[in-house]
């Protein structure tokens, strides 16, 4: 007799909680990488484990990832790095867990098209001495 396979675990709050309770060892802290994709509106993301937890981005190492699987880059160079900018506590598995929003520089260390953030900084670094007002529509 076959098992009948439903998906109702996955929909039960309860079984994920007993999961996301599950003690990690003493200082280890899985860092989650969040950045745009090639589209400029999707949102990509991995997660690696870290022997302690970071307290600033600068705490946490650049990575990398194959760029022609999300459209940033070409299958001859397709090398992507992804520079930590921003850290927040990880709403979602809680502890010591922290996500990391993150710019993503080329196989050369330029900014790739969608990252805006490099421009932005540099417009922003430029006029330092002013005191621009932005509005958003």
């Amino acid at each position: 007799m076959n098992p009948v396979f439903t998906n109702a675990a996955g929909m039960d709050k309860n079984v994920l909680q007993r999961y996301l309770a599950l003690p990690q060892p003493d200082g280890k802290s899985m860092i989650t990488y969040v950045w745009i994709d090639g589209t400029g509106e999707n949102l990509r993301a991995k997660t690696r484990t870290c022997d302690k937890e970071p307290k600033s981005p600068d705490d946490v190492s650049w990575w990398n990832f194959d760029g022609s699987s999300t459209g940033q880059a070409e299958g001859s160079n397709s090398e992507v790095y992804l520079k930590p900018i921003a850290l927040f506590k990880d709403p979602f598995t809680l502890g010591q867990d922290k996500v990391v929003l993150c710019e993503t520089y080329n196989f050369d260390m330029k900014p790739t098209v969608t990252n805006h953030r490099a421009k932005c900084i540099e417009a922003m670094l430029a006029a330092e001495d002013q005191h621009p007002i932005f509005g958003l529509e």
